[in-house]
């Protein structure tokens, strides 16, 4: 049976982690995708700082020739380790703890209410916090919005200027 992406991501999820580990990098996201005929395999990396060229090129090489010899995916393939960019994308409660603080754009499945009765399902401002599964937002227009973590579509990092 050929193994599903969702199968190919935590595979490659597992054999990545003693390799970031070892360089304390964390994994924030992991996609992979067809382009084309063939497909992407690609690793968003960070730690505390900044990730630099570098460290995307060690994990790069030495995740490949993991790959090779594990044999996980069974089709052509490009890696790309790289950084989650200025708009990283908040995945886990630990980013959302992190963040406090920054400006972040959350969406939201289907339509919620911010704390002034205002429904919408795309919430941008100010994390104020992560308190029982509940992320909170001071919005753009003043207003405050408490959003359940499991009614968060997408959730990232804004750029500020």
């Amino acid at each position: 049976m050929k193994p599903t992406k969702n199968d190919v991501c935590q595979l490659v999820t597992d054999l990545a982690r003693p390799i970031l580990e070892e360089r304390q990098l964390e994994l924030v996201d992991i996609e992979y995708v067809k382009a084309g005929r063939d497909f992407v395999l690609r690793l968003f990396i960070d730690k505390d700082g900044g990730v630099m060229l570098d460290d995307c090129a060690e994990v790069s090489h030495e995740l490949s020739a993991i790959l090779d010899v594990e044999d996980v995916i069974d089709s052509y393939y490009t890696l790309e380790v790289s950084s989650p960019g200025l708009d990283r994308p908040l995945k886990k409660a630990a980013d959302f703890e992190r963040f406090n603080g920054r400006l972040i754009k959350v969406r939201t499945f289907e339509p919620y209410c911010d704390d002034a009765g205002n429904k919408r399902k795309t919430f941008l401002g100010t994390l104020n916090g992560y308190v029982d599964s509940t992320v909170q937002i001071t919005l753009k227009e003043g207003q405050t919005a408490s959003i359940p973590f499991d009614k968060i579509a997408k959730a990232n990092l804004e750029f500020e200027i």
